[in-house]
């Protein structure tokens, strides 16, 4: 089995000076749920080469067995080194698709056309989709062939407005995730924050919070069985 895993290009926290990028633990945690199993796993984002990591979580607080053995690992450090630029890839080689989070796919990815146009073509070809944190995001964009976003009707989670208040970036972010899911017609659903939760819904899996990244490939691995 073949996953790709899409990361944000951006490095930019909005208007603060400060850095993000994605979030190391809602990489290495599915990576290793999906390397561990057998998977071949390709990298790719929107520019290419090196995606930027976001700082925050490469400080100790934030470090996990799984984000250790990331950044010991040198196959690992070389697959991120060298990400595909997502538009040359094609999906058909692929089984999943698997968006990792962290603030940066909120500027970028959300309105990547290129990410939007797998997006769009893994629904239409019932390929399996799972995002996690602030990935759910760039569902904003996607429509179905009716022209309706592609999220309304379904089952979602994501980032909540409350675990944004309490990184105290609610006015920063361009939009709030679990806000824009619900005004996109999605029946959202939460756990108390940063506790680990993840919906399933046909073939798109989403997850709630950096605790939720495991999970999530966890149930896309139910479903590739």
């Amino acid at each position: 089995m073949k996953v790709l895993m899409v990361l944000t290009s951006h490095d930019e926290l909005g208007d603060t000076g400060h850095k993000t990028g994605f979030w190391l633990e809602e990489l290495a945690a599915p990576y290793y749920a999906f390397i561990d199993k057998g998977v071949e796993i390709v990298l790719a984002s929107p520019k290419g080469g090196l995606p930027p990591l976001d700082p925050t979580s490469d400080k100790e607080d934030f470090q996990t067995d799984s984000t250790r053995r990331f950044t010991a690992d040198e196959q690992a450090q070389a697959l991120l080194a060298n990400t595909h630029k997502l538009a040359a890839i094609n999906l058909a080689e692929y089984d999943a698709v698997f968006y990792p989070g962290g603030h940066g796919p909120l500027w970028d990815l959300t309105n990547d056309k290129d990410s939007i146009a797998l997006i769009e073509a893994c629904y239409n070809t019932d390929k399996l989709l799972g995002l996690v944190c602030h990935a759910p995001g760039v569902l904003k964009y996607p429509k179905k062939a009716d022209g309706s976003p592609l999220v309304a009707g379904k089952n979602v989670t994501g980032f909540t407005n409350g675990e944004e208040a309490a990184v105290q970036l609610t006015n920063v972010v361009p939009f709030l995730v679990e806000d824009m899911l619900q005004e996109n017609g999605a029946t959202y659903t939460k756990a108390d924050d940063w506790h680990p939760y993840a919906v399933v819904d046909g073939k798109l899996v989403t997850g709630q919070n950096p605790a939720s990244s495991e999970l999530v490939a966890e149930k896309m691995l139910a479903l590739l069985s």
